[in-house]
């Protein structure tokens, strides 16, 4: 490993109140939500990805993020300088939710295989892309930022094998249509670091290293080593779920994301700086865990609590 070509620093975006959370069958109550987003908020990290404007009875742990965000607007953490709060969007209706909502950062989402895409968001690849140029024309008119999420890079559970050449092409459409960053997603942890390696390498010839993300799943317990690889090739963005967070109900047996605490031990035992602190990361991450009276995924959180 050529640990000269590592970055000095790395931005987490923390997907734990959003990925994390939507696959849980309790729903945090308003009030636990607003107090571990404040936690998150607290321990440093400056993305996080906060909830998503859809169906209630689709996502109905997502069903009150129009109160959650009228809430941090109120507080002020909306325009508070070094932070951004995210929302996903899977449409114009959601889009026009979260404006009303004081929004200023969303995400939309699609899948690498036509399987996948269908049986997640409810329609084929081209059928997406064309309902996010959409979206992505009316944000970028009120200035909001946008990031967009390709699923299944790395495999599919429908489909198998997934040929780099799609990711590309995906990547490139979301890039000319006007999103800002792409998080590739590795959504059922197949991916091994030789792996990330072939698909991330030849993106360097046409992407920024700040437009690409790297969003792996722990499900085969190669995320960390698959985040050290992404690094290895420019990305300066992991995203992650504090306490392990997430799972995916349309991919049978995917566990969850990488842990936020994890990531940090890591990155900071290699002299990456994070701007988190761990022991704040921590104190957030107990309060959705508690709530659903859940143990926590994340190695680094397990020995945490274990000395308390």
């Amino acid at each position: 490993m050529n640990f000269k070509k590592l970055p000095t620093k790395v931005q987490l975006f923390e997907v734990g109140p959003r990925d994390g959370l939507q696959n849980e069958l309790t729903s945090l109550t308003l009030g636990k939500k607003t107090a571990y987003i404040e936690a998150l908020i607290a321990s440093g990290l400056q993305n996080i990805e906060v909830g998503a404007f859809v169906r209630e009875d689709k996502i109905p742990q997502m069903a009150n993020t129009d109160e959650l965000f009228k809430i941090l607007f109120q507080k002020g953490y909306l325009n508070k300088k070094n932070l951004t709060l995210w929302a996903l969007v899977p449409n114009e209706k959601g889009l026009d939710r979260a404006l009303n909502a004081q929004c200023k950062a969303i995400a939309v989402f699609t899948g690498a295989t036509d399987t996948f895409t269908q049986k997640n968001i409810g329609m084929r690849i081209k059928e997406s892309l064309n309902i996010f140029r959409k979206i992505v024309k009316k944000a970028k008119k009120e200035k909001l930022k946008i990031r967009g999420y390709v699923s299944v890079c790395w495999g599919c559970p429908y489909e198998g094998r997934v040929l780099a050449s799609r990711v590309y092409h995906l990547t490139k459409e979301l890039l000319n249509m006007g999103v800002e960053q792409i998080s590739l997603g590795d959504t059922i942890g197949v991916a091994t670091p030789k792996q990330v390696f072939k698909l991330l390498n030849p993106l360097k010839k046409y992407i920024k290293q700040d437009q690409i993300a790297v969003h792996f799943h722990d499900t085969r317990g190669t995320a960390l080593a698959n985040c050290v690889s992404a690094l290895q090739l420019g990305a300066v963005t992991l995203d992650a779920a504090s306490g392990g967070l997430g799972g995916c109900n349309y991919a049978p047996g995917a566990s969850g994301n990488v842990a936020t605490e994890d990531l940090v031990y890591m990155l900071s035992g290699m002299k990456i700086k994070t701007h988190v602190d761990l022991e704040k990361l921590c104190l957030a991450s107990r309060i959705p865990l508690e709530a659903l009276d859940r143990p926590p995924s994340s190695k680094y959180l397990q020995a945490w609590l274990a000395k308390r």
